[in-house]
């Protein structure tokens, strides 16, 4: 009977410890709900002439929802909430004010989820209207879709786990493994900045920073501004190694291939610069979950 009091007493203590360990976990920075969607709600609207004169409006208005490529797991950009199922973010927010500028409603968008390698796919093949998800803009794409924006800048980085010391930054990834998204501007990066790195591509986000975690990966090269989301949705867990580096990243929104949408879309995004929504949404959305008091200029849009 006293071995049972005493073995039930270990595993008292035992569940007490680790429950006080997660406790003790530092917590990610959620998004402030209240101050987004009231945000949502201050967007402009079109008028019924703006959106006549768009063929690629003049559809989204006649199907009376706006069908989005993008995602539901960038924690900064377009994350889900499961208890109100909406999602919310930079991009997610850009979206939904795309809806009530089209449709007067900031809720009629239909969500269709992408990877890097199907972001081009499902523009070609009619599933959405436009994609928004951190989308840089190259010249390869633009052969086969087209590009409104920029709406964002940001550069490369490299994310290693928490307590790395060994890599130090983009210099140091000689003969490293090193992950990489497929069909994201990763591979040609390394090729350039990295070219003696051993490049392992994975499909998802996801999948190329748990390979870091399992210590199959050393690094993860990608965009700056997606490694930021990472560190933050995962405290204590990852580092960034050195100083950003390449060539400046320019997020673009996909259209169809020589769609009118690129001039009403960026008609749209002049609208919520000009009246301070952009900024408004980055310190909502980034700002004030990195510690960033700030937003920065919103870059030029191009013609």
């Amino acid at each position: 009977m006293k071995k049972a009091l005493s073995i039930l007493l270990a595993l008292a203590l035992l569940l007490t410890a680790a429950v006080s360990a997660l406790a003790e976990e530092p917590e990610a920075t959620p998004i402030d709900k209240e101050a987004f969607d009231a945000l949502l709600a201050k967007g402009p609207v079109a008028s019924d002439e703006a959106i006549a004169d768009s063929e690629w409006a003049t559809r989204v208005k006649n199907a009376g929802v706006l069908r989005v490529g993008g995602t539901r797991t960038s924690f900064l950009f377009s994350q889900l909430d499961e208890t109100d199922e909406k999602v919310r973010g930079f991009d997610a927010g850009l979206y939904q004010l795309l809806a009530r500028y089209i449709l007067g409603d900031e809720s009629k968008y239909e969500l269709t989820q992408v990877t890097s390698s199907t972001r081009e796919s499902v523009l070609q093949e009619d599933q959405v209207d436009a994609v928004f998800a951190t989308y840089s803009i190259t010249e390869a794409r633009a052969q086969v879709i087209s590009f409104a924006g920029p709406y964002y800048v940001s550069q490369q980085a490299v994310l290693v786990k928490a307590g790395n010391e060994d890599i130090t930054g983009v210099d140091a990834l000689a003969g490293k493994t090193v992950a990489t998204q497929a069909g994201s501007t990763g591979p040609a990066i390394l090729a350039e900045y990295a070219p003696e790195a051993i490049v392992q591509e994975f499909e998802t986000d996801n999948e190329a920073r748990e390979a870091v975690v399992l210590g199959r990966a050393d690094a993860y090269v990608t965009d700056y501004t997606l490694i930021l989301n990472s560190i933050v949705k995962n405290p204590g867990q990852y580092q960034i190694a050195g100083d950003v580096f390449g060539p400046e990243d320019s997020y673009g929104i996909g259209v169809p291939l020589d769609s009118d949408g690129v001039a009403f879309i960026n008609g749209f995004l002049a609208q919520v610069e000009d009246s301070g929504l952009w900024a408004e949404l980055w310190q909502v959305s980034l700002g004030n979950r990195t510690g960033i008091d700030t937003a920065p200029e919103a870059p030029a849009i191009e013609d």
